[in-house]
């Protein structure tokens, strides 16, 4: 398996550097720190990568909201220079209705970092859950002709999706996303922000959930691709030691 990535979220510095340490305690084979940016939380994707840098992860994938972008306006990170990754994504509407937005898409947010700050590795996102799948291949090829190295793909649910979704995106760099849905209100988010279909017989167990986790991993070990874990809802300590078991093993 090439790499292996947490997600954390950025609630404050103190909560993040806190995390990234348990994080690296618990799970020593994951090289990665992904960042998502929530406009909610005082802390921006980017700032975050250089708050982590100190700490001594070196690589940390910012997210970067392609609609938070001014035309013309500066892209975020590109002025660092120890900023190795960042990762577009279209980016939800603001919780703040007076916050300001523009009409950008992904692929154009894409090409201007290839442009404009060649030295970042620039990844898109990949869900094929939010829309008919025809649309989101549609879109993944835009990304791809706008100058995407890789993807991030959204937290996969069973079996069937990941092998459905190792298939569109075979010969591509891929972080497969894993994250655990504990209880109902876990699962009614998913259905409700991601339009998730769960599998019938989905177990919305942390035991269940590590088990899924741990077949995915197995699985993106096998075609050398990396993987993404996103921890939510559940204790760092509870979910990431019985999957560096199947890291190391």
């Amino acid at each position: 398996m090439s790499r292996i990535a947490v997600e954390l979220v950025p609630r404050d510095e103190e909560v993040l550097r806190r995390d990234a340490g348990v994080a690296r305690a618990l799970m020593p084979s994951a090289s990665v720190i992904n960042v998502p940016d929530l406009t909610r939380y005082p802390v921006r994707s980017w700032e975050a990568a250089s708050i982590l840098r100190r700490d001594g992860f070196a690589d940390v994938v910012p997210h970067i909201r392609a609609i938070d972008i001014p035309p013309g306006g500066a892209l975020p990170g590109a002025d660092d220079p120890e900023l190795r990754e960042v990762l577009v994504i279209a980016g939800d509407p603001p919780v703040d209705p007076e916050a300001r937005v523009y009409d950008n898409t992904s692929a154009e947010i894409i090409a201007r970092y290839r442009r404009e700050a060649p030295h970042l590795t620039v990844y898109a996102a990949f869900d094929p859950y939010r829309r008919a799948p025809y649309q989101e291949l549609e879109d993944l090829a835009r990304k791809r002709d706008a100058g995407a190295q890789g993807f991030f793909t959204q937290p996969l649910f069973d079996r069937r999706m990941l092998d459905l979704s190792m298939a569109w995106l075979e010969g591509d760099t891929v972080f497969w996303g894993v994250s655990p849905v504990i209880g109902p209100k876990s699962r009614a988010y998913w259905e409700r922000v991601n339009h998730v279909v769960f599998p019938r017989d989905f177990d919305p167990s942390l035991e269940a959930n590590i088990g899924f986790a741990r077949e995915v991993l197995s699985a993106v070990r096998a075609r050398g691709d990396s993987a993404y874990l996103m921890p939510l809802r559940v204790k760092l300590e509870n979910y990431l030691p019985p999957l560096e078991e199947v890291l190391r093993g």
